[in-house]
């Protein structure tokens, strides 16, 4: 850990120039000679990625980074908190401790908390950065989190780990047996330790690969920011054998956004129906669950066809996505289409359709924004429908 650039004038400097282009500092002459320029320039643009994603750390004085990659990588926020609302208890152990976002939140929720890190020079950090946010209740091990559990005799209510998803011989992997540590090899290992483990998986994880992989999986969450999936949760109790939940959440600026559902749940079929006044787009979080028929059926709203995955209802409703008033819906014909869409401008998105949101800007000369938004789909009866529409905004 490098403890020179907490002098009082780097640590001004470095706040005064976080956002300005590296690009251009990189130019100067470094005013501080007696330090690294290299180091200076990269606390400043680690600081820099901060600003949003960790609003926590950007604003508190004497705080050290690691390179600009692990502030890329780590949990945001947002996400950390959100994450730690979702279990409880006295101890937790993270075997993969990073820079400490997560364990900072969990700090808030457990009365002790491990932070395990390998990288001596990170560990270092967190513990560091841990005393400026005035975090007492973790305690940091710089080592293997394997040979931590071992010499302990210490039995936690939650063990956390977000395995490494590069792996040297195969590069960036998405199937938890290659990465770092192996996860379903430790389990029954880490069950030795504890009987609750929350594991953060890549969010390009497919979850029944997850699911076949894994044993005792209680609930699985799927937690997006502003509609983007950012993390896959799988929370497993040591024997645990009942159904198995999926929890997904869209965190957004204001609230947010909830579903929930039993997997495999033998529930009614779907409905399905013709456009009606209204049309729902489910948040990303929903779309990553796949339960596509549990949103018909638990919402009562219509979907448009099987493979379509957007619904219709002609009383509008509080949705957890993205809800429309439908002005008109066309046949997807030559006619149609240039009557109503040709040289417009609409934001356009396709679902379960033979053509690219690409190819049909170009072929209509559709220019991209506006209030308008076109849903390129198909219906009940197989028709290749366009469906035209007004978003609604939340008063």
């Amino acid at each position: 850990m490098n403890t020179s650039i907490l002098n009082k004038n780097i640590q001004d400097f470095i706040a005064k120039n976080s956002g300005v282009p590296i690009t251009k500092l990189a130019l100067q002459k470094n005013p501080f000679p007696e330090v690294e320029w290299i180091s200076i320039l990269n606390q400043i643009e680690a600081k820099s990625k901060a600003k949003d994603k960790l609003p926590t750390w950007f604003s508190t004085e004497n705080i050290i980074y690691p390179s600009k990659i692990s502030v890329e990588q780590t949990s945001s926020e947002k996400t950390a908190a959100y994450k730690a609302s979702l279990i409880s208890g006295k101890t937790l152990i993270d075997l993969t401790g990073g820079f400490g976002v997560d364990d900072y939140y969990f700090s808030e929720k457990f009365k002790n908390i491990a932070h395990c890190e390998i990288n001596k020079d990170l560990s270092e950090i967190v513990k560091h950065n841990f005393e400026q946010l005035q975090v007492e209740n973790c305690t940091f091990y710089a080592d293997d989190s394997e040979n931590v559990l071992k010499e302990s005799n210490q039995k936690w209510d939650w063990i956390y780990i977000d395995p490494s998803r590069r792996n040297d011989a195969k590069g960036k992997v998405f199937i938890l047996k290659d990465c770092l540590p192996n996860v379903p090899e430790s389990l029954d290992f880490y069950f030795e330790k504890s009987d609750s483990v929350l594991i953060k998986t890549a969010p390009l994880l497919d979850i029944s690969a997850g699911l076949s992989e894994l044993k005792f999986v209680k609930n699985i969450h799927i937690i997006a920011l502003e509609n983007e999936v950012k993390e896959l949760l799988f929370e497993i109790h040591n024997h645990y054998s009942g159904e198995i939940t999926i929890k997904t959440a869209n965190i957004l600026k204001d609230k947010t956004e909830t579903f929930d559902f039993i997997l495999g749940d033998e529930m009614n079929l779907p409905f399905y129906h013709l456009p009606q006044k209204y049309l729902y787009e489910p948040n990303s979080a929903i779309m990553k669950s796949g339960g596509f028929d549990e949103v018909s059926i638990l919402f009562n709203i219509n979907k448009l066809h099987k493979h379509s995955h957007l619904y219709t209802s002609d009383e509008l409703i509080d949705f957890p996505g993205r809800a429309f008033e439908i002005e008109k819906a066309i046949s997807y014909s030559k006619t149609d289409m240039k009557t109503e869409l040709q040289n417009q401008q609409a934001n356009v998105t396709t679902r379960n359709f033979p053509d690219t949101v690409e190819n049909i800007r170009k072929k209509w000369k559709i220019k991209n924004g506006g209030n308008l938004y076109c849903f390129f789909t198909t219906d009940k009866n197989d028709n290749k429908i366009v469906l035209i529409c007004r978003k609604i905004t939340e008063k």
